[in-house]
């Protein structure tokens, strides 16, 4: 029964969101896909990815029912929009521990259920725990609604629900898909338009990638996404999800739950937020003329796996990006006038072109042919390269990977995972695959840490990324893979056994300029569980040799004493600990008159030296 949930007009929506200062910067004045863009940029900066079996806790947080069968004090019925029943008493109810697999009725527990089916990203994080669009709903119902989309069904009825929800054949107007929907009520399809936009934005540049009506069964489901990043979903499709945010605004309900997924996961439902902003994106008025060709194609720079192209734009005023073409063959879009093209083979002549496509996603002609022949050899690393691997004690994992390609790298099509063994069927498996976003600058390292990491050395606000998946969560048996797209690019651990890599810090020699898709053990040095320094600006080797900024220690490993080059002069302490984090020495001022600290003292074995605030790992012999 409906207790005290009102639609709030879409006026004040945003007055009423609790928006932190300034998590809409750059958005004023923006209109159409350029200001979806925008969001797509700040929905996606640094989020906190979750382990999809930490989503039950958190609907303790985001999903309690205080708004209709209970009031403002329940602290354990979920919200159900599968099957609540706003004016009246629900047929059943659920706590967060009553999470099943499968039903074979209704009320028998719920699910976690994604409004955007699973499949459409082949069950990838981030994604996977996105508390945006992942939400408790009943089992059956669930299991029932499959991979259809949601939609307006008509009179062929497969399954009416308990709060009148319903599987039926489609009757969306204006669409062509007749095969079957799952139609929600009234009260909450405002509530599902805007998640299905959330997603839109949150992964506009992985859209055309992932899993779309024209690469689907039909037979089994229909994805509305049309393949696009920007418009997303198929015209009609969009008209729909307009009309339902319309006629069912933004409540309450959403706004707090909206607050209360910003402060688990930190970013937001913009059209939650502020609700004309669906309006002024999608509502577009494409011409029927085709936009006129860039030109001036030509490229600025190439190495022996890459090349920069770049362009003079369209004179059309309603474009609003490019495809490449590469030897004749579509390669990938930007909506940018330059573009990377990476993955190209040494001594190899390529010839690409570029179209402009406007909002009617109309393409013009071909620019000219810009004719390329990459370097036979160079200085430059083949790919990223995984320079750290921290596997300790308890959630403390982590990786660094560097970027010397010679190039900013564009991250979308990277991955990583991890493999494990499943003791029933005696097998091994992937699972959790995290995709990368983004772009990393050359001579740039990043960090993709565990989020539950008490890592002392760093902390969740220092990674570029954050995932409790599976990805970050091995435990030194599995083997780590960086991929890009299917193929193998660097790895730590075999496939098909089970590694000794438990309880260890692996960093990557400096000597090591290429990554290698077998793991090789010669190429790391190995440090003891929990080690982490100098993590996520660039590999230690080469932090180590910026002159002036940095100090190297030698002999290692060392006898008597340990000597020190650099700019030593500055040193105000010098501390030696071992590695349980004792601390065996301490000396004021190290170097006001001497070059080296004296370690005859110690005993033979592993410690560190901290030099102010800069660790560096030696061995005593």
């Amino acid at each position: 029964m409906k207790n005290f949930l009102l639609p709030i007009l879409l006026i004040s929506a945003s007055i009423s969101a609790q928006i932190p200062s300034g998590y809409y910067n750059g958005t004023t004045g923006l209109t159409g896909y350029a200001l979806k863009t925008k969001l797509h940029e700040i929905t996606a900066t640094k989020n906190v990815n979750w382990g999809y079996g930490d989503l039950p806790n958190y609907y303790n947080q985001t999903d309690l029912d205080q708004y209709y069968d209970h009031g403002s004090n329940n602290t354990t019925i979920l919200l159900d929009i599968y099957s609540e029943i706003p004016a009246g008493p629900d047929a059943y109810e659920y706590t967060s521990a009553n999470l099943i697999s499968t039903s074979g009725t209704e009320g028998l527990g719920y699910n976690r259920e994604h409004a955007i089916p699973q499949s459409t990203f082949n069950s990838n994080y981030p994604m996977y725990s996105d508390l945006h669009f992942v939400i408790p709903t009943d089992a059956r119902i669930n299991q029932l609604r499959n991979n259809y989309p949601y939609g307006i069904g008509n009179s062929t009825i497969h399954h009416t629900f308990s709060n009148t929800s319903k599987i039926a054949n489609s009757a969306i107007p204006n669409y062509s898909y007749t095969n079957r929907v799952y139609e929600p009520i009234n009260e909450f399809k405002g509530d599902i338009a805007r998640m299905l936009l959330y997603f839109a934005v949150r992964y506009e540049d992985k859209l055309p990638g992932f899993n779309h009506s024209t690469n689907i069964n039909p037979a089994i489901d229909r994805s509305p996404f049309d393949g696009t990043a920007e418009r997303a979903f198929d015209s009609a499709y969009i008209s729909m999800l307009i009309q339902w945010h319309t006629q069912d605004p933004v409540s309450q309900r959403e706004i707090n739950r909206n607050n209360a997924v910003y402060t688990i996961q930190n970013n937001r439902n913009p059209f939650i937020d502020n609700p004309q902003w669906v309006n002024e994106i999608w509502t577009q008025t494409p011409d029927a003329i085709a936009p006129q060709a860039p030109t001036n194609l030509n490229t600025s720079q190439s190495g022996a796996y890459f090349t920069n192209l770049t362009w003079s734009p369209s004179t059309s005023n309603d474009v609003i990006g490019y495809n490449v073409y590469q030897n004749g063959v579509f390669l990938t879009t930007t909506k940018s006038t330059s573009l990377i093209v990476d993955h190209l083979n040494p001594a190899t002549s390529y010839s690409f072109t570029v179209r402009a496509y406007d909002q009617g996603y109309l393409e013009s002609t071909d620019s000219n042919t810009a004719n390329v022949s990459t370097l036979a050899t160079d200085s430059n690393f083949k790919d990223l390269l995984i320079t750290k691997y921290i596997e300790g004690t308890d959630n403390n994992k982590a990786l660094e990977i560097v970027n010397k390609t010679g190039h900013e790298v564009n991250l979308n099509n990277y991955s990583i995972k991890a493999q494990y063994y499943n003791n029933t069927t005696d097998s091994y498996y992937f699972t959790g695959t995290f995709e990368l976003e983004g772009k990393i600058l050359n001579n740039e390292s990043f960090v993709i840490l565990n989020p539950k990491s008490t890592l002392s050395c760093f902390t969740n606000n220092d990674a570029l990324f954050l995932t409790a998946g599976e990805a970050l969560a091995f435990t030194g048996t599995q083997y780590v893979e960086l991929a890009y797209q299917s193929t193998k690019v660097d790895a730590i651990g075999n496939k098909f056994i089970s590694n000794n890599n438990a309880n260890v810090s692996l960093y990557r020699k400096n000597t090591v300029t290429e990554p290698n898709s077998t793991f090789t053990v010669s190429e790391w040095d190995s440090y003891a569980s929990n080690y982490c320094e100098n993590t996520g600006s660039l590999s230690t080797s080469d932090v180590e040799l910026l002159a002036g900024k940095e100090f190297k220690i030698y002999p290692n490993p060392a006898h008597e004493n340990i000597f020190v080059s650099g700019k030593i002069e500055n040193i105000q302490e010098a501390k030696i600990f071992d590695y349980s984090g004792k601390l065996l020495y301490t000396e004021k001022n190290p170097f006001e008159k001497k070059k080296n600290i004296s370690v005859q003292n110690l005993k033979t074995g592993s410690y560190l030296l901290k030099l102010d605030d800069k660790t560096y790992p030696f061995i005593k012999k």
